[in-house]
């Protein structure tokens, strides 16, 4: 596990859409924080301090000492997201907490290894198709993985990497091959070949610089 997070907000007490928006102009983010068999607690959190966590990995899956009110941190997990269609503006979000000892279940990025020199790439000019970057797993509050690693070194084109290539950790788990087994163990990147697009030359053909050995009108050999 990376170093603690630590996360600031403040108890707010008006609630709806009116005062979200209001927040909003004030240049704070609604929240709500549940779970751990206590009651919502409606929260804010200040903008531009979320903007700088969203920018971290971590951030997404890892565990966050949250403090409301300058109170005793505890430790949450970010759940959800809400984001502007088209503002860099973050619109709501939800954080769980969590309760030591009991497992859960979290997103966590995958990260792939060794690409550029796979000989699908380097070799057969190929080019690496991801098809999922993240997976869910399973396990407890103190074992989640930052992220998760898998190794595309040894790959030709046509050649995958699946869930189940994945080295993980000890007491973690994915999810889906838990629950579903086999059949979903699906490729999360392959190696393709890269498309070669032929253009046709449709261009006019050039007029011929070679004379022109008829003769032209009123033309031919001297008497």
């Amino acid at each position: 596990m990376s170093d603690d997070i630590n996360v600031l907000a403040t108890s707010r007490s008006e609630f709806g859409k009116g005062a979200s928006r209001r927040l909003r102009r004030e240049n704070l983010v609604p929240a709500i924080l549940y779970g751990a068999d206590e009651a919502p607690a409606s929260i804010s959190l200040k903008h531009n301090e979320v903007l700088k966590h969203l920018s971290t990995d971590a951030f997404y899956s890892q565990l966050l000492m949250l403090s409301v009110d300058g109170g005793e941190p505890g430790r949450v997990l970010l759940r959800d997201v809400q984001r502007h269609p088209f503002r860099q503006q973050i619109l709501h979000m939800d954080f769980q907490r969590v309760v030591a000892g009991a497992e859960l279940q979290v997103t966590v990025s995958v990260h792939f290894l060794n690409e550029d020199t796979c000989p699908g790439v380097k070799q057969e000019n190929g080019m690496i198709s991801h098809n999922e970057s993240e997976v869910t797993v399973a396990c407890l509050p103190r074992n989640i993985p930052e992220f998760l690693e898998i190794d595309m070194g040894q790959l030709s084109i046509g050649d995958s990497v699946h869930l189940s290539d994945i080295v993980m950790p000890a007491d973690v788990r994915i999810v889906d091959l838990v629950e579903k087994g086999d059949d979903s163990d699906r490729a999360i990147a392959t190696v393709i070949a890269q498309r070669v697009e032929v253009i046709e030359d449709t261009a006019p053909e050039a007029p011929s610089n070679e004379e022109d050995d008829t003769p032209a009108e009123g033309e031919g050999d001297a008497e």
